[in-house]
C-alpha cells in the first residue's frame, strides 16, 4: 500500500510517498500525483522519500513520468535500500537524489561544549554530535565542513565531521573523538591546572593565527566588526560612536585565520592531542578581534552578573577570570605589565562593542537586567574611547 500527500512553495511542489509502490498501486498512486499537478506547471518538484520503504519498476516508471510534468525533480530523505534502487537504475545520475538522515536522540546525554549555534553532546564513548540550534541548518552544516578542512589541510589540529544527523526537528554534525575531554573539563576534573590550560590553549591558538588563509575561504572579521560599530552610532554619544567606527576602519586587513569562539569548551583532548571543535565561526583577522571574544567568554559576558560566565564555563569567576588573564600574558610572550593592560584594553574595546550591540539586538532595551547591561557597556566602553587610539598592536 502507499499513500501521497503535498505541499506547495511558490513554484515547488513537494510530493510525500509513504509505504510500499509496486505493480498492484502505482498507476493509481500516479493518478493522485497528477491530479497535485493539475492546476500549473511547477519549476520544481520534491519527492520526500522519508516514509517510502520500497519502489518496484512500475514505481520508477511513475518517477520518470513525474519529472517530465515539471521543470526540475529533486528526490530526497531516501532510505538506504531506496537510495540503492535509485542508484542501480541510473535515477542517482539523471536527477539530484539524496539520501535519508539518520536519527539520533541527545536525551540524557552530557554537554561538554557550546557555542553561539549550537550545543555539542557526547553521545558514547567515541562519538560527539554538534546539535544546530537552527533547524533548517543544513548550509551550515556544509559551510562547516568546508571550514573545518580548510583549517584541516592547513596543518590547524582540527576534529573533522563525518556524519549528518537528524536530532529531533535539527540537524547534527557527528564527530569521532574516543574518549576525549574538553580542556573545560580537563580543568573541573583538576587533571589540569589554570596554568597548564592557559599553555595549552595559547600553544594552538598561535598555530591558529599563524596560519594564512585564501580571502574568500572564510569571512573577514574585520567587516563583521565594522559592521558592530556602525550599529552603536545611533546608541552612543556623537564623538565615541564616530571614534569606534575610525578605530575598525584603521584595523588593517589580516589574512591569518582566528576561530572565532575560542574558549576551554571548543577545543578537545584525544590522545594527548588538541583538537579544535564548533568551526562555524572560523574566519580571518587581526588577533584584536580573537582577543575580544575570548575577553568576553572569561569575563565580559559577566560583567552585571558573573553567574553568567560560572554557568557557561561551569567554574567560578575567579578562575575564568584568571584564565583569561594568564592566556593574555602568554599570548603576548610574558611581555611587561603595561603592555598586557594595552592590549587587554584594545579586546575590551570591541568585545564590549560586540555584547552592547548583540544585548539591543536581543531586545534589551526592553527589560532591566538588558539595561543594565547595555548601560555597564556604554559607561565602560566610552572610559576607554577616551585613551584607546588604536586597536593595533
Amino acid at each position: 500500500m502507499a499513500t501521497m500527500g503535498y505541499t506547495i512553495d511558490g513554484d515547488v511542489i513537494t510530493i510525500s510517498v509513504a509505504g510500499r509502490v509496486d505493480s498492484t498501486n502505482a498507476s493509481a498512486l500516479e493518478l493522485e500525483i497528477q491530479g497535485a499537478l493539475a492546476s500549473k506547471r511547477y519549476a520544481e518538484a520534491v519527492l520526500d522519500c522519508d516514509e517510502l520503504e520500497y519502489i518496484s519498476s512500475a514505481g520508477l516508471r511513475v518517477v520518470l513520468r513525474l519529472a517530465k510534468s515539471v521543470g526540475r525533480l529533486h528526490i530526497s530523505n531516501a532510505s538506504s535500500a531506496v537510495y540503492e534502487v535509485f542508484e542501480m537504475t541510473g535515477f542517482t545520475e539523471m536527477f539530484d537524489v539524496s539520501k535519508a538522515y539518520r536519527r539520533i536522540s541527545v536525551e540524557g546525554c552530557e554537554v561538554i561544549g557550546q557555542g553561539a549555534n549550537g550545543k555539542v553532546y557526547r553521545i558514547d564513548p567515541e562519538t560527539i554530535v554538534k546539535v544546530y540550534l537552527n533547524p533548517d541548518s543544513l548550509p551550515e552544516i556544509r559551510r562547516e565542513r568546508e571550514l573545518a578542512r580548510t583549517a584541516f589541510v592547513r596543518g590547524v589540529p582540527t576534529a573533522i565531521p563525518y556524519d549528518v544527523v537528524r536530532v529531533g526537528e535539527g540537524y547534527g554534525s557527528v564527530f569521532e573523538l574516543l574518549n576525549a575531554k574538553s580542556y573545560a573539563k580537563l580543568l573541573i576534573a583538576g587533571e589540569k591546572t589554570v596554568d597548564e590550560i592557559s599553555r595549552m590553549s595559547v600553544d594552538l591558538l598561535k598555530i591558529i593565527h599563524g596560519t594564512l588563509v585564501d580571502a574568500n575561504s572564510m569571512p573577514s572579521m574585520r567587516d563583521v566588526a565594522l559592521g558592530w560599530a556602525q550599529y552603536l552610532v545611533d546608541y552612543l554619544p556623537a564623538e565615541q560612536g564616530q571614534k569606534l567606527v575610525s578605530l575598525v576602519e584603521a584595523v588593517p586587513e589580516d589574512l591569518h585565520m582566528m576561530h572565532g569562539d575560542y574558549h576551554i569548551k571548543n577545543v578537545m583532548v584525544q590522545n594527548g592531542e588538541s583538537l579544535l571543535i564548533d568551526m562555524d565561526t572560523l574566519c580571518h583577522g587581526h588577533p584584536v578581534f580573537e582577543l575580544a571574544s575570548m575577553y568576553n567568554a572569561y569575563v565580559g559576558f559577566g560583567l552585571t552578573d558573573h553567574s553568567i560566565i560560572e554557568n557557561f564555563m561551569g567554574i567560578p569567576f575567579e578562575t575564568s577570570e584568571a584564565l583569561w588573564n594568564t592566556m593574555l600574558r602568554l599570548y603576548l610572550d610574558d611581555a611587561d605589565e603595561a603592555t598586557v593592560r594595552s592590549v587587554e584594553e584594545k579586546a575590551i574595546v570591541v568585545g564590549l562593542m560586540r555584547m552592547m550591540r548583540r544585548a539591543i539586538r536581543r531586545g534589551g532595551m526592553e527589560d532591566e537586567q538588558g539595561r543594565a547591561q547595555i548601560k555597564a557597556c556604554e559607561s565602560r566602553l566610552c572610559e576607554l574611547l577616551g585613551r584607546v587610539d588604536t586597536l593595533v598592536f
